[in-house]
């Protein structure tokens, strides 16, 4: 039997750790601009950064990115509810209410965030956007299902195809003028750091209903129940 998810215990202060620091790295710049005195250091760097990335603008590059945006935020809502499905068919529940509790506690808190922090976008945005730039919205949902990936799969090459994913988003969400450079990299730290605190939480629980499992979907493994003989001792 090929097991495709590899769920692997390390020590929990490490996952717990990882997860606050990352968490905290949002919290201290949206602290910082709800504060409002002066302006945040970083802001020299969020203004360097759309100043270049609007050298770069491009019909091509604006095809692109007009795609990115599209599946950015809706699209990975509705990834997630497809991961808790195939889970919930693979007979994951616990596995399950992990991968969906992360997709939903990542952006009910990115728009608390927004609502609280209130931060202006940049000028100029080719996308139709909505109110409060502190957090980006696109970067936390794609965050969000990457970093599950990450976990379930446990695999190099998913850590590798979640950073160039989640990199990607943030570059476009800059590229379109619909979020500071900052804003990106809050929304990723909050993400991450959501998602790896819920993983601290469901770990033990999942990694044993992942052991349990015999890799069969419900209906093979109610079919192979009714075969005649199915229950009886070998």
């Amino acid at each position: 039997m090929i097991r495709v998810l590899h769920l692997r215990e390390r020590p929990g202060w490490r996952t717990a750790l990882a997860g606050v620091l990352l968490f905290t790295a949002f919290i201290i710049p949206g602290v910082m601009l709800l504060v409002g005195q002066g302006e945040p250091v970083f802001t020299r760097v969020d203004t360097w950064w759309q100043a270049f990335v609007f050298t770069l603008r491009s019909p091509f590059w604006d095809g692109i990115n007009a795609f990115l945006n599209s599946i950015g935020y809706v699209g990975m809502l509705v990834l997630h509810g497809l991961l808790a499905a195939a889970l919930l068919v693979w007979r994951r529940p616990v596995t399950a209410t992990f991968a969906l509790t992360s997709g939903v506690a990542a952006l009910a808190l990115t728009q608390l965030a927004k609502v609280v922090v209130g931060r202006q976008r940049p000028e100029g945005a080719k996308v139709l956007t909505d109110t409060g730039s502190y957090p980006s919205g696109h970067v936390s949902a794609t965050t969000a299902f990457t970093v599950v990936l990450v976990v379930l799969l446990g695999r190099w090459w998913m850590t590798v195809l979640a950073m160039i994913g989640v990199i990607a988003m943030m570059i476009s969400r800059t590229y379109l003028s619909a979020h500071w450079l900052s804003d990106v990299l809050g929304g990723a730290c909050l993400a991450s750091g959501v998602v790896l605190l819920l993983w601290w939480l469901f770990r033990r629980s999942c990694i044993a209903e992942d052991a349990r499992s015999d890799g069969k979907a419900i209906w093979s493994a109610r079919a192979l129940r009714r075969r005649p003989g199915a229950g009886q001792a070998e």
